[in-house]
């Protein structure tokens, strides 16, 4: 399971949020074992990794899956989006 679990029902939305220093960021095999956990689930899945500072994200961005978000806990009002055709929200 996730470190942290969010359902936004407005939006359908179900953010499973990952601390870096719990499971290390969600890369491309655990975002396919998040997918496969939560396959019944009818709401997007948005995935975050969680880190406390830019200088520890920088020591794992090789390893962070594209269609992913990364928020750092420095700078609480931002996020970072890792590539994909829109801003946060649950990918198909």
């Amino acid at each position: 399971m996730p470190d942290v679990i969010v359902h936004l029902p407005e939006k359908h939305w179900l953010v499973l949020i990952e601390a870096v220093t719990s499971h290390g960021p969600i890369n491309v095999k655990r975002q396919h074992e998040l997918r496969e956990l939560f396959k019944r689930v009818s709401d997007g899945l948005v995935f975050v990794t969680a880190f406390p500072t830019r200088r520890a994200m920088a020591r794992y961005l090789s390893e962070i899956a594209w269609e992913t978000e990364v928020w750092v806990a420095e700078a609480p009002g931002h996020i970072i989006h890792f590539n994909g055709e829109r801003f946060p929200g649950p990918y198909e």
